[in-house]
C-alpha cells in the first residue's frame, strides 16, 4: 500500500501519527500516537459529464495541470454536500459556461493506481452555441465524431468514455458501464 508520506500530525488533536493495523482491522494506517483516531486515505471521485448537441460532443481544451493545453470533457473532483450529477453538472458550467439538463448516468471508472473513482454522465446542452470558456479552460468546441483530436486527449478515461458513447450511439441504445483501468 503507498501511503501520503504529508500525513505527519492527527487532523484531531495535533499529535505526531505512526502507521500501524488498528485493532479489529487488516491493513496498515495512519494512526494518532496521542489519541488513536485513524487518519483515513480514501480514493477521490472525478465526476464529469458528456455534454451533448445533436451528433456532436463539447470538449474543453485544458489550461490547468495536468495535461495542459489537451482535451477532456467538463470533469472534476467532487465537492462535500453535492450529488454525483450535481457535480457534474457544476463542473460543466465551471469549465465550459454550459448549462445541460436531461442528464443521465453513463460509466464508472476505478483507477486504482491513482486511487480515484470517475463517474461520467451524458447530458444535453440547452443551446448550441451555449457555451464558452471557463477558468480552468483554454477553448471550449463542439466535435463532430470525425474531427475529434484523438492524439490530444488530456486523459485515458475520457478517450475511453468517448469512444464508447460513439460505439453505443452508433448502435442506438446507452448502457451504463462499470469499467477498471489499470
Amino acid at each position: 500500500m503507498t501511503f501520503d508520506t504529508s500525513i505527519r500530525f492527527c487532523n484531531s488533536c495535533g499529535a505526531s501519527i505512526e502507521i500501524a493495523i488498528p485493532d479489529g482491522d487488516t491493513r496498515e494506517r495512519h494512526v494518532c500516537n496521542n489519541c488513536g483516531r485513524i487518519q483515513y486515505q480514501n480514493p477521490k471521485i472525478v465526476t464529469g459529464c458528456v455534454p451533448l448537441w445533436q451528433d456532436r460532443i463539447l470538449l474543453c481544451r485544458r489550461a490547468i495541470e495536468p495535461r495542459l493545453g489537451l482535451w477532456t470533457v467538463p470533469a472534476g473532483f467532487m465537492e462535500n454536500n453535492e450529488t454525483l450529477a450535481e457535480g457534474a453538472m457544476r463542473e460543466t458550467l465551471e469549465e465550459a459556461c454550459a448549462p445541460v439538463s436531461d442528464i443521465r448516468l453513463f460509466g464508472v471508472y476505478s483507477l486504482p493506481r491513482i486511487s480515484q473513482v470517475y463517474v461520467m454522465f451524458l447530458g444535453n446542452l440547452l443551446r448550441e452555441n451555449g457555451f464558452a470558456v471557463g477558468a480552468e479552460t483554454l477553448e471550449v468546441r463542439l466535435f463532430r465524431e470525425d474531427e475529434i483530436p484523438w492524439d490530444e486527449m488530456a486523459f485515458r478515461v475520457v478517450e475511453t468514455t468517448l469512444k464508447r458513447y460513439l460505439g453505443e450511439r452508433e448502435h442506438g441504445g446507452f448502457s451504463i458501464a462499470l469499467t477498471d483501468l489499470h
